[in-house]
């Protein structure tokens, strides 16, 4: 099965490195392009893609308004869109995650990487990458507002929390594994239950979600 890819950013040399890095995989097609925001929109609504990859400096229509409007709860048939930052020049991308993208990733990503961020967002994994969580939630989760969500958060279990806790700091499942002693089919099963119990669609809202509730401080 093919990934149609649809790509939004202001840079004609960033979206043609991408489609080059991108079709050179058999299963994976950049079906349009986009040079702002409002185009973004445009393109990836008449096309309906699997992914939209997002920068957020573009202008006119930002990244973090396009996204609002091609994945933000208010969209009745939202689209995944995967943001693209350039670490320590942009400082919008929490409020890009809380605009409902699926996750992010550094404009220097290595190709296999980008590949493979790709594939996870597309088959309906949020991608908190650990390489990349660590220094950019600990940056942007510093400068947001604690709290900004109201109202009684679920019943979680001792371990539920810990889980949530140890995923808001970029750990992997495999990380979260090692730290309490438990299986990774384990972790899984407890972060399906976190999700369904926050209501949040994958482990990027999930982070987002125990920033903004004071559940996780912001820090190292």
């Amino acid at each position: 099965m093919t990934i149609r890819v649809v790509l939004a950013d202001d840079q004609a040399v960033v979206r043609a490195g991408f489609t080059v890095i991108l079709e050179s995989e058999g299963d994976i097609a950049v079906v349009g392009a986009a040079a702002d925001g409002a185009e973004a929109v445009r393109v990836a609504e008449e096309t309906r893609p699997d992914l939209v990859l997002m920068d957020v400096r573009m202008p006119g229509l930002d990244g973090i308004a396009a996204t609002e409007r091609l994945a933000g709860s208010a969209v009745r048939d939202p689209l995944a869109v995967l943001v693209i930052t350039t670490f320590d020049l942009d400082e919008y991308v929490f409020a890009a995650l809380r605009a409902g993208a699926c996750g992010f990733l550094l404009k220097d990503v290595e190709p296999d990487r980008l590949v493979e961020a790709v594939r996870v967002v597309a088959s309906g994994q949020g991608l908190v990458a650990p390489q990349v969580t660590r220094r950019l939630i600990s940056e942007f989760a510093r400068t947001a507002r604690p709290a900004l969500r109201t109202g009684p958060v679920p019943r979680l279990t001792e371990r539920e929390r810990d889980i949530l806790v140890l995923v808001a700091r970029g750990l992997s499942n495999a990380e979260i594994s090692e730290s309490l002693f438990v299986s990774v089919s384990t972790v899984k099963t407890h972060v399906a239950n976190l999700l369904t119990k926050l209501g949040c669609r994958d482990r990027v809202q999930a982070v987002v979600y125990a920033y903004e509730r004071g559940i996780v401080q912001p820090g190292p």
